[in-house]
């Protein structure tokens, strides 16, 4: 069998991250969910996505195909199931398809079209922004299982404090000294050439990613996931950060999720709880309205590519769209679409020529290039969201 992650029915639910990017492709735990399924499965998997996110993650097709919906993370009851799907079989969770077995992609699903098999499913699914993070402790306990077994992590140097070195795992060449490490609440996992600076503080369950770095005296309350080659500073508590963003400098980020490129000025700060202490809605891209979560702590949620300067302040549930840079003084609404520039004092638009200019800058600086597939995603991201911007 062939296997294909598709955006199945929550990708305008996830916006602003899965503007830029399929839904297995956002980052929870450790790793992203499609990393999550390439482990479990054994091979390499493509996707079903937006035409004009095909180009940079295409989709490969065999003579017999299983689609999964990439709102579901794997665990082992799940990959048994959908690992005995015979073609022309739907494996359903009520009324929402987790995956089917077909020789053709031609159409939407249409469960009249398949001979159903019901299976209760009992893990982790994403079909919100706000599950990223409010899950993101389970996640990161299923992902430290998967990668760490029957492996040896690499030693901890005898000048940390350690609470549970059980549950802490260093990869080869990550560098720790001088820290306080708690893993009693969560497990500790430092990849791959990462780096925490003397006197971080870290309260589990904490990920950190691939040539990421926590910046010195920073203080770090789990679950929270900082992905390959970012940058923690000041207190940070149960956030994600997909890849390469940086939230280097003091300031408050808690109950947050950044995606790629993103970078907080020093001395911003995020409120995560209302003064009344009131249920946070967050904005909805297909109602176009503000949703509840359930929630009480939510704080914000900014798209790749979108910066901010030193000393803003993001209101409780605030949403961030891609490529926006806000600045200036007082609360900015709590919605900024895409493409915004400006601040409380107003907006006007970012247009994508001086964005690209910023992103070929940043990429740089990670030795990467802000290349044409990159420019023609963005582009379509610009023109998408321009509905959203009646400044």
């Amino acid at each position: 069998m062939n296997f294909i992650l598709s955006d199945g029915n929550h990708r305008e639910d996830l916006f602003p991250f899965t503007l830029t990017r399929p839904v297995a492709e956002m980052r929870i735990g450790i790793l992203t969910i499609r990393e999550k399924w390439e482990k479990w499965l054994g091979e390499p998997l493509s996707f079903q996505t937006e035409d004009y996110l095909s180009e940079k993650f295409p989709l490969h097709t065999g003579d017999e195909n299983v689609v999964i919906n990439g709102s579901y993370l794997p665990n082992e009851s799940l990959v048994q199931a959908i690992q005995q799907l015979q073609l022309g079989e739907a494996l359903m969770d009520g009324g929402e398809y987790i995956a089917y077995a077909t020789k053709t992609l031609d159409g939407a699903f249409d469960v009249a079209q398949y001979q159903v098999v019901d299976h209760v499913f009992e893990g982790i699914t994403v079909k919100n922004t706000w599950d990223i993070f409010s899950k993101n402790g389970e996640a990161i306990q299923a992902d430290f299982d998967l990668v760490t077994a029957g492996r040896k992590s690499q030693p901890i140097s005898k000048t940390n404090q350690v609470l549970a070195p059980e549950n802490i795992f260093l990869e080869e060449g990550a560098t720790v000294e001088f820290c306080t490490l708690n893993a009693s609440t969560g497990p500790i996992y430092i990849g791959k050439n990462a780096l925490m600076m003397e006197g971080s503080m870290v309260r589990g369950g904490f990920v950190l990613g691939e040539s990421a770095i926590v910046k010195m005296g920073a203080k770090i309350y789990g679950p929270t996931t900082a992905g390959p080659g970012s940058k923690l500073g000041g207190e940070v508590n149960n956030s994600v950060l997909f890849a390469n963003s940086n939230k280097g400098h003091d300031g408050f980020l808690g109950n947050s999720v950044l995606g790629e490129w993103c970078n907080i000025g020093a001395d911003t700060n995020t409120s995560n709880l209302k003064n009344n202490y009131a249920e946070v809605r967050l904005w909805n891209y297909r109602t176009e309205n503000f949703a509840r979560t359930g929630l009480q702590f939510c704080g914000l949620m900014m798209g790749d590519h979108s910066k901010c300067g030193i000393n803003v302040m993001f209101n409780t549930g605030t949403v961030v769209g891609v490529s926006a840079n806000i600045f200036g003084g007082g609360f900015p609404r709590n919605f900024v679409p895409s493409y915004s520039w400006g601040g409380a004092a107003g907006f006007s638009t970012f247009l994508p020529s001086k964005a690209f200019e910023v992103a070929t800058a940043m990429m740089k600086r990670r030795n990467m290039e802000f290349n044409d597939t990159e420019a023609r995603i963005l582009e379509h991201v610009f023109e998408f969201t321009k509905k959203w911007r009646n400044f």
